[in-house]
């Protein structure tokens, strides 16, 4: 009877084991199959590439990914060889058509300009410059300052021209700072459209720049008027174009109390329908607890 059992058991042992090997082999064999369409012969970047620099083919490497290929991704080294590169590209990442510019747009400066934009460059020194804290990848204000045309009665004035600008490159170098290290140039490239191309350009020429850093973060337009020299030494004193636009704006009047008017003199005619006096007057007479009344007719004398 034991023996007997003692064989069940080791017949059910047996089938038990052989079922899960083979199972373990279904399912083995079923993620093979679900994880090998997901590989993929992609091009990487063999080296860091920072922007500006042209792609060679001794940065390149094939290599197999695995996973999910990223948008805009590119297969063959031909696709790449020869162009520049306008953002960062790490070690074996691959090589996308957004981070490299056109095809014989060429590399350096040029290569960093997106189309329908405009690199300018303005002489700076330390102070124009913010202590040479202006450094690609930064955002600036510029502000103008010198005498408006047809004199000056207020003296010269400052204002902000253009905000919330980036600037492209610092001297000869069009490296972003990852380290915010001041870098002394005597020339910044600003990244502007043609118009404020054309502005800044005019306001170089004729006036004094002044470039102020700004948060990269904050791309909020502030409205300024400007400021004058006559504000600086007389609190309350208006700028022309503020004036202007203040003698259009209605002004408030605060209300005024209406005086009681005083009646006219006696015996002296009142001119107007308003001002004529009364054509009767009522006399209230009271003798204890009598009472009566006298009437007096305009004009009439009253005798004591």
């Amino acid at each position: 009877m034991n023996q007997r059992l003692f064989s069940v058991l080791a017949f059910a042992f047996v089938v038990s084991a052989g079922a899960s090997l083979l199972l373990y082999r279904l399912l083995a064999s079923h993620m093979v199959t679900q994880a090998a369409p997901g590989s993929t012969q992609l091009v990487l970047a063999a080296r860091a590439l920072e922007p500006g620099t042209l792609v060679r083919d001794g940065d390149l490497k094939i290599a197999t990914w695995s996973g999910t290929v990223p948008l805009g991704a590119i297969r063959k080294k031909e696709d790449i060889i020869g162009r520049g590169v306008t953002f960062p590209i790490l070690v074996n990442e691959p090589l996308v058509e957004s981070r490299l510019a056109l095809k014989g747009a060429g590399a350096g400066l040029a290569a960093l300009i997106p189309p329908g934009m405009r690199a300018v460059a303005i002489r700076v020194n330390e102070i124009v410059g913010v202590a040479g804290f202006v450094v690609p990848g930064m955002r600036v204000d510029i502000l103008v300052s010198g005498n408006p045309p047809g004199g000056a009665p207020l003296g010269g004035m400052t204002k902000t021209i253009l905000q919330n600008v980036q600037v492209l490159s610092a001297g000869q170098n069009f490296q972003k700072d990852a380290e915010g290290k001041p870098i002394s140039v005597p020339v910044v490239n600003l990244l502007v459209t043609p118009e404020q191309a054309e502005i800044l350009s005019l306001a170089s020429s004729q006036t004094s720049i002044q470039l102020v850093l700004r948060n990269p973060l904050d791309n909020e337009i502030a409205k300024t008027t400007g400021s004058a020299v006559a504000q600086l030494f007389h609190s309350g004193v208006v700028l022309p174009h503020e004036e202007n636009r203040a003698v259009n704006v209605p002004v408030k009047q605060p209300p005024h109390a209406v005086a009681p008017s005083s009646p006219p003199p006696v015996g002296r005619p009142a001119s107007g329908a308003q001002s004529a006096r009364p054509s009767a007057r009522v006399v209230e007479v009271i003798h204890g607890v009598k009472r009566a009344e006298t009437r007096f007719e305009s004009g009439q004398e009253v005798k004591p």
